[in-house]
């Protein structure tokens, strides 16, 4: 089932970028508001939607936990049939962008790929459990994607990334001195501005290199 879509941009862009949210919040946190905003400004649309369980929430403002992963990817996949593959780049925050890589590999052993796929603080283990790490098919995906990563990220930092094997169709950039949300320390000198717009100048960079 294709769930409603919220879109930023203009609609005669040429490239799209399918923007899911993170387990907890949904699409219309600050952050996918500003970081849509700003995307959609440069040119891009921008498609927000919201998984199953968090349009229930919505309607009933009951929390819920996340749908299995087979019904998210379900929804993803939806989303991609309704939205076309033409210079469609899908992706995340944390949880949505974990589900769009899962969803890039389906689509390249369908043989129907997408353009990119975007990680916007990738979860690689829960907080505390760097053990059991979630990215086996990061080692395997082919399509173009980028994963934006704060630093200290308590989901996997930049010192333990460099453990984890993954393809080379991937290029990581990294946040200065954020956390999940790419939030900076005020001990570090720098902001929450300044970070978020460093990760809207990589995905305009990104996308607009989809050719």
């Amino acid at each position: 089932m294709i769930p409603p879509f919220y879109v930023d941009g203009p609609a005669s862009s040429r490239r799209t970028f399918a923007f899911a949210h993170g387990a907890g919040v949904g699409m219309d946190s600050d952050f996918m508001n500003q970081v849509a905003e700003k995307l959609g400004d440069a040119g891009i649309r921008v498609v927000r939607f919201e998984f199953p369980y968090m349009q229930k929430t919505r309607a009933d403002g009951k929390r819920r936990p996340p749908d299995r992963a087979p019904v998210l990817l379900e929804t993803w996949i939806a989303v991609i049939e309704a939205l076309g593959l033409e210079n469609l780049v899908i992706g995340g925050k944390s949880m949505g962008g974990r589900i769009a890589s899962l969803c890039a590999v389906h689509q390249e052993k369908a043989g129907m790929p997408v353009a990119g796929c975007i990680c916007l603080g990738y979860p690689f283990h829960a907080p505390g459990k760097p053990e059991k790490v979630r990215a086996d098919h990061l080692a395997e995906i082919k399509t173009p994607c980028l994963i934006l990563q704060g630093d200290r990220d308590p989901f996997g930092s930049k010192a333990e990334l460099s453990s984890y094997r993954l393809s080379r169709a991937i290029n990581i950039r990294f946040v200065a001195d954020g956390e999940h949300t790419f939030i900076p320390r005020k001990s570090s000198g720098r902001t929450k501005a300044e970070n978020w717009d460093f990760a809207v100048r990589e995905l305009i960079q990104f996308i607009s290199s989809i050719d």
